[in-house]
């Protein structure tokens, strides 16, 4: 079995609690998406790219409305965060070819949530030999891809 080792991320986890307001809400609100590395709108969920990402293209897909349990989630809030993972996997594979994705849900602090008070769905795609020795010896993860640039360009093939 292969795991995904992310240790740059603890000092984000460890510090999230310390951020002020929802960075899905403050998205959801509108502002500049650029600056805020939305890529998406539906009618009830917003999609943005990770500022943290695992790798390139790794983005979330989050209700507009602020919701801290999944099951507090309406059947129209579902169906569209879903629909838009799957939108953005298509967008995903048109430009970049991943090999494979991971999904998931962190839900709860203890299973991994940066954000604990407004649940989201990651979607990270992935390539055989996308993790190396840099994260382990030099703390370090190397992206090929400016963040700005990947939402440029995955907002632009994203289906409408």
């Amino acid at each position: 079995m292969k795991q995904l080792w992310a240790p740059w991320r603890l000092e984000y986890i460890k510090s999230a609690d310390e951020e002020h307001g929802c960075l899905f809400c403050a998205a959801a609100v509108g502002g500049d998406d650029a600056e805020r590395l939305v890529v998406t709108r539906g009618e009830h969920a917003i999609v943005l790219l990770n500022k943290f990402p695992y790798a390139s293209g790794h983005f979330m897909v989050a209700p507009a409305r602020h919701v801290g349990e999944y099951g507090e989630l309406s059947d129209d809030e579902v169906l569209e965060l879903h629909r838009l993972a799957s939108a953005g996997m298509g967008a995903l594979a048109a430009l970049y070819q991943p090999q494979g994705y991971n999904l998931g849900w962190n839900l709860g602090r203890i299973a991994g949530a940066g954000i604990v008070d407004h649940v989201h769905l990651h979607v990270v795609p992935r390539w055989a030999g996308d993790t190396n020795f840099m994260p382990v010896l030099a703390d370090v993860k190397v992206l090929p891809e400016h963040l700005e640039d990947t939402r440029r360009k995955l907002r632009d093939a994203w289906p409408r």
